[in-house]
């Protein structure tokens, strides 16, 4: 099954970095990426998914409380996808704003690059 770039945004916050079973999370990235995906953050660049699958792992264990959530609509075009999110503890107000942005081929995320838009202090 093919998917849109919207359809691997969603996937991409919410069935691979808000799911806390590592292999449901395993087999949701083997589903939403390619083998050789690029993922560039804020301070590293992480090459393939097995990398991606381990910073994800990271993710829930530095903070096992808090979740991504959508900001808005995902947008697409042609092959790119973007979608604004929160993250912080669930049930308070969000600690990091940012967005995802996607290049995808054949129903795949190639590239993803998140980028942080603000950070707050934790009430």
């Amino acid at each position: 099954m093919t998917r849109s770039p919207a359809d691997l945004m969603r996937r991409n916050l919410l069935d691979v970095f808000n799911e806390p079973d590592p292999a449901r999370r395993a087999a949701a990235i083997a589903e939403t990426y390619a083998e050789g995906v690029l993922w560039h953050e804020p301070d590293r660049i992480v090459h393939g998914r097995k990398d991606l699958e381990r910073r994800a792992e990271e993710f829930r264990a530095e903070n096992p409380d808090w979740v991504f959530r959508p900001v808005g609509p995902v947008s697409e075009l042609d092959d790119i996808g973007h979608l604004g999110f929160q993250y912080g503890p669930a049930d308070q107000p969000p600690v990091i704003i940012g967005m995802d942005i996607a290049r995808t081929r054949d129903g795949v995320i190639i590239e993803l690059y998140t980028v942080i838009t603000e950070i707050r202090t934790p009430s």
